[in-house]
């Protein structure tokens, strides 16, 4: 479900000031909707792991760029092992 960012703002107990520097810093990264950005539960989510991270692990800027790529490589390979997962089901007998 795609939520607007006065939701997102509400729901993450970001701070519209957090918000914009974390999307320049593409910590997170809205979709493009008619009616202005849009958020996920995911973005949410990712929120709550940055906080954690500066908060609780007390990861700097750096630090976070580095985990929060290293994250999304890791999901991005998970995509495309299921991927060829389903096109290897789709070939076999």
């Amino acid at each position: 479900m795609i939520i607007t960012k006065k939701e997102f703002l509400t729901q993450s107990g970001l701070k519209v000031k957090t918000l914009e520097l974390w999307i320049e810093q593409e910590w997170v990264i809205p979709r493009d909707t008619p009616s202005g950005p849009g958020f996920s539960d995911a973005d949410i989510a990712r929120v709550h792991l940055i906080r954690d991270l500066t908060e609780k692990v007390g990861a700097n800027d750096a630090g976070v760029d580095v985990i929060l790529h290293l994250l999304d490589q890791l999901h991005g390979m998970r995509r495309a092992f299921e991927q060829l997962q389903t096109h290897l089901k789709d070939k076999l007998p």
